[in-house]
């Protein structure tokens, strides 16, 4: 498991570009871009195609060269294989043959890249890769994040950035704070922490901010979800003498700070009380 650069060329480890040199095959990503890799540093080692759409033809394939003794070297076309990449087919066969080595070359880490340079709490953290590209699914997923309290690292495409940081700023809070790490190692690489509106704002009126590809990083819930108080239920049950209830937990949610979903099951109660 080779890990390769995610921009700069020499962010490689000697350790990687000996393995590469001499393994008996490279199973790759996308043979074409990494064949910049390899003629940059002189490997002429032969490569093979493995991506999502053959990799679960093309693992019993290289499993049989395995356990007839070659080496085979898996790189993905940035960073760190599996992480959000192809392989963990071959890693999976690879165990249960119980004969063949799987050793980790460590290297680029777009994830770990971006945590270091964020300015979040990175004691704990969970990564979510990319979100659904649906918007309505999309949204769900990130209301179902509402409580975590450790730091939220997602990877996104250029032509949803926009949406996802919309998106977040809704689920989480427009004053939450984030980091946009983009093009990170590359010539134009940029990281941005702010609140979540004010990420957003940039990305919509700056048109280069919108190119390449980006890690999101988001800090969570500062302190666990906790019921309602007391002052919570007041300003509820006042509301719902006058509005419907779901007009109240939006204002009750606008004048507390409090998450709209905790402020909706204690609404309900409360009416149901009534």
């Amino acid at each position: 498991m080779v890990a390769t650069p995610i921009g700069n060329l020499a962010d490689i480890t000697f350790r990687a570009v000996e393995v590469l040199r001499n393994v008996d095959l490279i199973a790759a990503e996308d043979t074409r871009h990494t064949k910049r890799l390899l003629d940059h540093y002189d490997v002429r080692t032969p490569c093979t195609a493995y991506h999502e759409h053959n990799e679960r033809q093309m693992t019993p394939r290289l499993i049989e060269r395995l356990v007839q003794g070659q080496s085979v070297a898996l790189v993905s076309d940035a960073g760190t294989p599996l992480i959000s990449d192809p392989g963990y087919h071959l890693i999976d066969a690879a165990h249960d043959t119980h004969a063949v080595p799987i050793i980790p070359i460590p290297g680029p880490s777009a994830v770990i890249s971006a945590l270091s340079v964020a300015g979040l709490p990175n004691d704990r953290f969970v990564f979510e890769g990319y979100l659904p590209a649906k918007p309505g699914a999309r949204r769900r997923r990130l209301e179902e994040m509402g409580a975590e309290t450790r730091t939220m690292v997602f990877y996104e495409a250029p032509h949803r950035i926009e949406a996802a940081l919309a998106d977040m700023a809704g689920a989480f809070g427009a004053g939450r704070r984030a980091t946009c790490a983009r093009e990170l190692t590359k010539t134009f690489e940029t990281v941005q922490r702010a609140t979540l509106e004010e990420l957003s704002a940039r990305v919509q009126t700056d048109q280069d901010q919108r190119r390449g590809e980006f890690v999101l990083l988001v800090q969570g819930r500062p302190t666990p979800d906790k019921a309602p108080d007391e002052a919570h239920d007041l300003m509820l049950a006042v509301l719902l003498r006058h509005v419907p209830l779901k007009t109240a937990v939006v204002i009750a949610a606008e004048l507390s700070g409090e998450k709209k979903n905790l402020l909706y099951q204690r609404a309900v109660a409360l009416a149901e009380d009534r």
